[in-house]
């Protein structure tokens, strides 16, 4: 999960996962999305595919990326037992706020 965590730091290579939402995309296209020169976008997709966030294939001259959700199912299921402690705090932090609004309303 750390190589994840470690590949989606990055604005580019979440750029990538996104393009890649909608299906399989060329590296040509994937470099078009990013701002940076062909050896930087190379080094963004061996970090993802090192990641196990993408997979390629060659299709003739072209190299065709497509994204594993794999990776993606795991962090989300990590997240998943912190998710129910952020609720509990946020739903405290709601009535407390609803409870002080309550007691501004009686003073005035």
């Amino acid at each position: 999960m750390d190589a994840v965590l470690h590949a989606l730091a990055d604005s580019g290579r979440r750029t990538v996962i996104e393009a890649l939402r909608n299906g399989e995309v060329s590296a040509g296209e994937l470099a078009a999305l990013l701002p940076i020169a062909r050896p930087g976008v190379s080094r963004h997709l061996r970090v993802l595919r090192e990641a196990g966030l993408v997979e390629v294939r060659s299709d003739a001259q072209r190299r065709m990326y497509r994204l594993k959700t794999e990776p993606l199912v795991e962090l989300d299921d990590w997240l998943d037992s912190y998710r129910g402690l952020w609720r509990t705090r946020l739903d405290a932090l709601h009535t407390e706020v609803a409870r002080e609004s309550t007691e501004k309303g009686n003073l005035t």
